[in-house]
């Protein structure tokens, strides 16, 4: 096994010397956008605007001096405008909340990283006027983001946490006690994609603690509930006196549908009362300026059991055993959704929970609608929906002042990375910070066009168009058809580094929305339920025929990519035709039987297959690419992370790398180590720009007739 290792380190240190070199091209004094360009992004997190609208606290994200990672600090803006004052020096700093007053930052820091992970985040404070921060708690295992009191007196936190820590902590270590590593699972769902291995002895518990008064003090955490679930989406209730939180009180969760019920206890601790229930899961929630109303956003459970379930926006009274009432019944786009992109702060949070308005007749709230994500006025009272936000945009996250005057908003777009903007009470939003300002002065990019398909049934097909910047359509150019994964989520109008270099790199990329995204409607993506792959792949293939259709693309020179579901698709297209010259599946599945047995979570009940593997195998073959490999003549190559529990690269890429080797078809296996299903959003960054080379230096083997060695049999 080492030796194997070895070789797997060699090759890709040769490949990636090998990888074709950035382009020099120039349009207008401008270079072309590069791979390495990641290294230089600078990205907005987790907006919180201070009670009175005056400013702005937000997390930067870097790539840190090795390139290895990336760093965070805080960053303090006026809405007025000016530079970005830096808080803190990170470099592991997030999650900043003010308290009422606004003269305190409360903050969470973590530890130096061992073993590639962050230590334990601490709740620290600072003056909001700028000094020195120091930390106000000091668990074992951490805390999670702070929420102040109304009074400003309290914090309230979520950690893991346990009375034998802290126990385990205060004692003198023995050196004959041996904590065993042996791992006993009685849980069909007992790892997760990043954490690793669960502890199922372990629950997110919510905590309170006394706001220190001198600086330097410690405080003293309290647990507040106990017990054998989960607690999150935790809040005040606005007289301070009650807190409120979500749960799933269900041992097992996975034999039933998704029930998410609002819980409170007293804040001192006691007993929890179950207060808001449905048939469906409740997501984050937020309380009506006079505390007689919540709203939330949840996703009713389908009857039958659904594949997709697009959330709407409820309110209900604050009262135990109060109705919800759904107020998007009749708009039939997703509450709180967002589309996909790689450009995501890797590090830091996105809020975005619902907004009353300050005389309780309106909700504010994100959507995503047609490949578009902004944010929705809704009465309180009748549903009707408003744009409050609107555009071309992707409205990554937001938050409002006390009285909704003003507004902290990530806005992103096909050509800006997020940046933060303040909103006034109309929504007209004012850019505050350009971050990466000296980075695209030097860069020349371009707006993707917008495609519409009429597919084979009828049904009309969104797709994206990006094309090189010094586009002339009098020429020929190659094509690769780049496919989302999910299935349900969407593509849209918001930065992706890959499509812009690929563009960069003489390719059009065409990028669709097939049934089954999500923004189009709970039918269009419901659709695909028993039918994944399938008649998406025909959604794929008439968008490319589209295009073709407009005389600028060699057919002969076609490709095909995705991660994630879009890998999934791209095992499939190459077992139903021949039409692509090359192809890159990315973390994908290929074997659907072994992907029920191995995931990280489960396929219980009847979402995407009607049964077991055993009990309806002919269904579980006829959707599995690795049973019509036989089919494959196009080149293939594989990108697997091997640290990935959500498409575990046994059941994905290796089994069509042993296939395809056996049956001399070229391809290649590009394995990432320790990396998750999160590798192209937040990997480490040099492993970010090998996999987009190694993309890139497959097709430019196969569609551009480029030589290099780094694939060959070594």
């Amino acid at each position: 096994m080492p030796r194997l290792a070895l070789r797997s380190s060699a090759f890709l240190c040769a490949a990636l010397l090998l990888a074709p070199a950035a382009s020099s091209a120039e349009t207008n004094g401008k270079r072309f956008i590069s791979e390495t360009d990641l290294f230089r992004f600078v990205w907005v997190a987790d907006p919180q605007i201070s009670p009175d609208g005056k400013r702005v606290a937000f997390v930067r994200v870097s790539v840190d001096a090795k390139k290895e990672g990336y760093e965070t600090s805080l960053f303090v803006v006026d809405t007025s405008g000016g530079d970005p004052r830096r808080f803190t020096n990170g470099p592991r700093d997030a999650s900043p909340r003010w308290s009422p007053d606004g003269q305190w930052l409360a903050f969470l820091r973590s530890g130096a990283e061992t073993g590639g992970r962050p230590g334990p985040a601490q709740i620290h404070l600072i003056a909001a006027g700028g000094g020195e921060a120091w930390p106000i708690t000091d668990l074992p295992r951490g805390t999670g983001a702070p929420v102040w009191s109304p009074d400003g007196k309290k914090l309230l936190f979520s950690s893991t946490t346990t009375d034998k820590d802290i126990a385990k902590k205060n004692e003198k270590p023995d050196p004959n006690d041996r904590e065993s590593d042996v791992r006993v699972i009685a849980r069909a769902v007992y790892r997760s994609n990043g954490p690793g291995f669960l502890d199922p002895t372990r629950h997110g518990h919510l905590w309170t603690l006394d706001v220190p008064k001198s600086a330097g003090e410690l405080a003293k955490p309290k647990p507040v509930t106990s017990g054998d679930f989960d607690e999150g989406n935790a809040a005040w209730s606005p007289d301070g006196k009650e807190i409120y939180f979500t749960s799933s009180r269900i041992k097992e969760p996975y034999y039933e549908e998704t029930k998410v019920e609002i819980f409170k206890v007293a804040a001192s601790g006691g007993e929890t009362t179950r207060l808001v229930s449905m048939d469906g899961g409740i997501g984050d929630f937020s309380f009506s300026p006079d505390g007689k109303r919540i709203a939330f956003r949840g996703a009713l459970n389908g009857k039958p059991t659904r594949s997709y379930s697009q959330p709407d926006l409820f309110v209900v009274d604050n009262a135990v055993g109060a109705v919800p009432k759904n107020l998007t019944a009749g708009y039939d786009f997703d509450i709180g959704g967002g589309l996909t992109g790689d450009q995501r702060a890797p590090r830091g949070g996105s809020p975005s929970e619902a907004v009353w308005s300050a005389d309780g007749k309106s909700i504010f709230v994100s959507t995503a609608e047609n490949g578009r994500a902004n944010i929705k006025k809704i009465d309180a009272a009748t549903g009707k929906v408003e744009p409050f936000t609107s555009g071309d945009q992707d409205v990554m996250s937001y938050t409002a002042s006390s009285d909704g005057s003003k507004w902290a908003l990530v806005l992103s777009t096909p050509t800006r990375i997020g940046d933060l903007f303040v909103g006034d009470a109309a929504g007209k939003a004012t850019r505050l910070t350009d971050l990466n300002k000296d980075l695209m002065s030097e860069i020349t990019l371009t707006e993707p066009e917008e495609m519409w398909v009429t597919s084979f049934d009828g049904k009309k097909i969104a797709s994206f168009v990006q094309k090189p910047p010094n586009f002339d359509p009098s020429k020929k150019y190659p094509l690769i058809l780049n496919i989302h994964g999910g299935p349900h989520a969407a593509y849209g109008t918001t930065f992706d580094h890959e499509f812009q270099w690929m563009a960069a790199k003489g390719y059009v990329v065409v990028y669709p929305n097939p049934r089954g995204s999500t923004s189009y409607g709970q039918d269009f993506g419901n659709i695909i339920q028993y039918r994944y792959p399938g008649d998406d792949h025909k959604d794929l293939m008439a968008c490319v025929d589209e295009v073709i259709k407009k005389g600028y693309i060699d057919t002969t020179k076609l490709g095909v990519t995705g991660g994630s579901g879009g890998g999934v698709l791209t095992n499939w297209a190459i077992t139903q035709t021949d039409r692509f010259a090359a192809a890159v599946s990315q973390r994908s599945i290929a074997d659907w039987a072994g992907f029920w047995y191995t995931a990280d979570f489960t396929l219980f009940r009847p979402s995407w297959f009607r049964a077991a593997p055993w009990e309806d195998p002919k269904d579980f073959a006829a959707r599995s690419a690795i049973t019509f490999v036989d089919k494959v003549k196009t080149p293939l190559m594989l990108i697997e992370g091997e640290a990935d529990l959500r498409t575990p690269p046994s059941d994905g890429g290796e089994q069509m790398f042993r296939a395809l080797k056996y049956r001399k078809i070229p391809t290649v296996m590009v394995r990432f180590p320790g990396e998750s299903h999160e590798l192209s959003r937040s990997g480490q960054p040099w492993h970010r720009i090998e996999r987009l080379r190694h993309i890139v230096g497959w097709f430019d083997v196969y569609l551009q007739g480029q030589k290099t060695d780094a694939y060959d049999v070594k």
